[in-house]
């Protein structure tokens, strides 16, 4: 087996198993301050080898979030936002492609890229996700404060999380 493969399967299981026995548990709940909700999967479909193909990104994406809707009892919410991310993510990496192009046998993560690209991103796809993912969530737009309110308080701890995960693993490799 490709040892690419391997490592991409891997991480899949890292991150889901975070999701669903970690960050699930979390609540971070103050009185009626309901805001703050951890989703560390999306980072799977960010870091995704640049040579992947689009509709295997897509594919990926799928499986990703269906598994998770699974174990958070939401058919289709998570499955939709990761299809979307997986969908724009060839647009958000042509417009933050650097001067002298990607390396393609790279992925684009911390370690391969630097902080200072891939913080944007990072945040660019997660801020997106976090749009998308609450926006299906709620599926009415009368809760534009809870929408707007839960992607950005959930887009930093999320991102926060995210960080940590990408300097751990950079140092394991």
């Amino acid at each position: 087996m490709n040892s690419q493969v391997f490592k991409n399967i891997i991480s899949f299981l890292i991150v889901v198993l975070l999701q669903i026995i970690i960050f699930k548990r979390i609540d971070l709940t103050f009185g009626s301050f309901d805001f703050i909700h951890f989703l560390i999967y999306p980072i799977f479909i960010i870091i995704l080898p640049l040579k992947t193909p689009r509709a295997l990104v897509i594919s990926l994406g799928f499986i990703l979030g269906i598994t998770v809707d699974m174990f958070y009892d939401s058919p289709g919410i998570h499955a939709s936002a990761c299809v979307f991310i997986g969908f724009i993510r060839p647009y958000v990496l042509k417009a933050l492609e650097p001067y002298e192009g990607y390396k393609i046998d790279h992925s684009p993560s911390l370690k391969n890229m630097g902080f200072v690209w891939f913080l944007p991103y990072c945040s660019i796809m997660m801020g997106i996700f976090m749009l998308f993912y609450f926006s299906v969530e709620a599926f009415s737009f009368v809760y534009y404060f809870e929408i707007f309110m839960r992607s950005i308080f959930s887009f930093f701890a999320s991102m926060m999380i995210i960080l940590i995960y990408q300097l751990i693993s950079g140092a394991r490799s």
